[in-house]
């Protein structure tokens, strides 16, 4: 007696949890994807299927993958989970992964590859110069600090593949067919960016800016642009999208309740917030996040009162990078009008005005120059010493007539570097600015000023905090600092220093003006030493 032949077993190895940001992140069709959120949706575990899908549909070596990290290290839980998942899917003969230093890649018997690799500066870019990745991956994109290395990598997130000419073929080279006797053709290679990250980190400012605040979760934001095909030699529309997907902790079923109470009770408030809440709005990035308070070291825009008798500037010079200029009032001890905050953080006496009194010799930045197009890019207006000098002048008028301040403000600390020049039928930047008639004073540039001045600041925000001795305070205008001083890096070997990598100058031009406030501050005490 013959047996029906059974219906065939189907193991599922992997699959997105139904109805969760795991399927929408797998079939979001946006060109640059960001999974974002708290710990535990599944991000890496998807971020992995979404590179595995395409694997075994004809493409071979045409579809290859890359996803970095800023460290080898980081990237072993990585590298476990794709050896877990992977290995159920493929046997031996199907999928290898090849662990040697210089590999670090899964490789298909079908041609597709996958390799995991680190970038912790833009200059490694030109390891992977002139290669073809159709598909991109970054592991906690708020690691890096600026947005530097994810745009050069752009460059390379792109396919030869046609599919008029690199379609499957027969063992005589002709294409497979359908029912109808049609040529089988494969669908273009889509070109993918596909990131992973939490809130918390170094970047946690360019990545907020560039895909959270850029539209609602889930809401694909298209921009086109006009090229010239190379194909066809006419000019064509392209548009690009991008989408952010948040993943929430309590999507995923298989988390043990002990690990989400870990999340919970995290005594870092800020982490917490991340990690558990999937908040931005945090402040996070490791030299001054944990003595930095909005709520206290950010006020309403107001106008500086006449007694206030030290008002000035400082400046961090660049060209490639932003330049930073910022406007300073100095407090001295008595009380002051400030309008109850409003929505915008702004508007002037919208809401009648409260009493501060803020402790004499504390440091107010009122307003702000920084000389890029979007804060998170790190890169400069790249204009020159004579259009900045311009530009400072008209920006000291308008405060001025406005009422912003009751004089034109006093020269102060700048990047010492404005005083030199390498070219001697060339004025300096300094000279260049002063017959704009704006001068500065020299900055401390002496050993050790850089960890001095992180330390100084430090104490100023904490005694803002405790309302114990000069503090340091930010008017809600001065977008650029409040935006990037809270989430510096902290220095890798450093740790009394940021990370000169980071987007740190706003932080410069405050450190230039703490240090000079710091000394002046100082030789006002008359010093009693102990007998």
């Amino acid at each position: 007696m013959l047996l029906a032949n059974p219906e065939p077993t189907i193991e599922v190895v992997w699959q997105p949890i139904p109805g969760t940001s795991q399927e929408l992140a797998l079939s979001c069709p946006a060109d640059q994807i960001l999974y974002h959120g708290t710990r535990g949706p599944g991000k890496t575990d998807t971020q992995l299927m979404r590179f595995a899908r395409n694997v075994g549909k004809g493409y071979g070596a045409f579809w290859s993958g890359i996803i970095f990290d800023r460290e080898y290290k980081s990237l072993t839980d990585l590298i476990g989970k794709s050896q877990r998942t992977f290995h159920k899917v493929w046997n031996d003969d199907e999928a290898k992964y090849l662990a040697s230093n210089s590999a670090l890649k899964w490789v298909w018997a079908t041609g597709e590859s996958l390799e995991f690799r680190i970038i912790d500066d833009p200059d490694d870019y030109w390891k992977y110069h002139g290669q073809e990745k159709a598909f991109i991956g970054w592991n906690e994109l708020t690691q890096w600090p600026t947005s530097d290395c994810y745009d050069i990598m752009q460059s390379i997130n792109r396919t030869s593949f046609t599919p008029e000419k690199d379609s499957p073929k027969d063992s005589k080279g002709n294409f497979f067919k359908d029912a109808e006797g049609n040529d089988i053709l494969l669908p273009p290679i889509p070109l993918e960016n596909f990131a992973t990250t939490n809130s918390f980190g170094a970047g946690h400012h360019w990545v907020k800016n560039r895909f959270i605040n850029a539209a609602a979760n889930g809401q694909i934001v298209t921009r086109t642009v006009e090229v010239i095909d190379p194909k066809t030699k006419e000019e064509v529309t392209v548009e690009l999208t991008q989408c952010a997907i948040f993943g929430h902790w309590s999507e995923n079923i298989y988390l043990s309740p002990k690990y989400i109470a870990g999340l919970k009770t995290d005594k870092d408030e800020n982490r917490k917030l991340s990690w558990f809440s999937g908040s931005w709005d945090i402040t996070a990035g490791g030299a001054l996040d944990d003595v930095w308070n909005r709520k206290v070291h950010v006020v309403p825009r107001f106008k500086i009162p006449r007694h206030w008798r030290i008002i000035d500037r400082s400046f961090d010079d660049g060209t490639n990078h932003p330049f930073s200029v910022g406007w300073w009032a100095e407090a001295d001890g008595d009380e002051v009008d400030v309008p109850h905050p409003t929505s915008d953080g702004q508007s002037y006496g919208a809401n009648g005005f409260y009493k501060w009194c803020p402790q004499p010799g504390s440091l107010i930045q009122f307003a702000e120059w920084y000389g890029t197009t979007e804060i998170g890019s790190n890169k400069g207006l790249k204009i020159g010493s004579k259009a900045i000098g311009q530009g400072i002048a008209a920006r000291e008028l308008v405060l001025l007539t406005q009422g912003w301040c009751h004089r034109l403000p006093s020269p102060g600390p700048a990047d010492n570097r404005i005083n030199s020049t390498f070219d001697t039928d060339n004025d300096s930047p300094a000279k260049i600015m002063s017959a704009q008639g704006i001068d500065w004073e020299l900055s401390d540039k002496s050993p050790g000023a850089r960890v001095r001045g992180l330390s100084l600041m430090r104490d100023r925000l904490q005694a803002s905090t405790d309302n114990e001795g000069p503090g340091l305070y930010f008017m809600a205008n001065c977008v650029a600092s409040i935006s990037t001083i809270p989430v510096l890096e902290k220095h890798k070997t450093k740790l009394d220093d940021v990370n000169e990598k980071s987007e740190d100058h706003p932080y410069d031009m405050v450190r230039y003006r703490v240090l000079q406030g710091n000394l002046d501050f100082v030789a006002g005490i008359e010093m009693v030493f102990p007998r």
